[in-house]
């Protein structure tokens, strides 16, 4: 788990930086509000997603001014299908939601355009889209 949370975002990054540079692109990791409130059964992975969190705070201040690096932290998007989630019942963390709804995979790819395209002035940034469920 450590290596594809941590290593081969690292990897990737110091490989495509060169290019990056010249093209004036920036980054952004995916994680997950679980970095920041630990899913209880799920250690590795959420130590591995705050670890990711921290990678893209360390590489925003290495890489910048010429890179920008920020993550996305979705909460929950998809269900498994003809599974609970660990953390409670659908309807259960529905209600534990302000926006009393599931995300959608177009509001994840929004935020990463954003911070890609809207956001210049952004870096080391972790943007939380999960309906207001840190809320609670």
């Amino acid at each position: 788990m450590e290596a594809v949370h941590l290593r081969a975002p690292l990897f990737l990054t110091q490989a495509a930086a060169p290019h990056l540079r010249k093209s004036g692109g920036g980054v952004v990791n995916i994680g997950d509000i679980h970095a920041e409130i630990p899913l209880r059964g799920y250690l590795p992975y959420s130590v591995t997603k705050a670890g990711l969190l921290a990678l893209t705070r360390a590489l925003a201040k290495e890489l910048g001014p010429e890179i920008r690096v920020n993550s996305v932290s979705p909460g929950v998007v998809l269900w498994a299908e003809d599974k609970d989630p660990p953390d409670g019942d659908q309807q259960g963390l529905i209600e534990r939601n302000a926006l009393k709804r599931v995300g959608s995979p177009q509001d994840i790819a929004g935020a990463v355009r954003y911070l890609l395209f809207d956001a210049p002035y952004v870096t080391g940034h972790n943007l939380v889209v999960d309906g207001g469920r840190m809320l609670y």
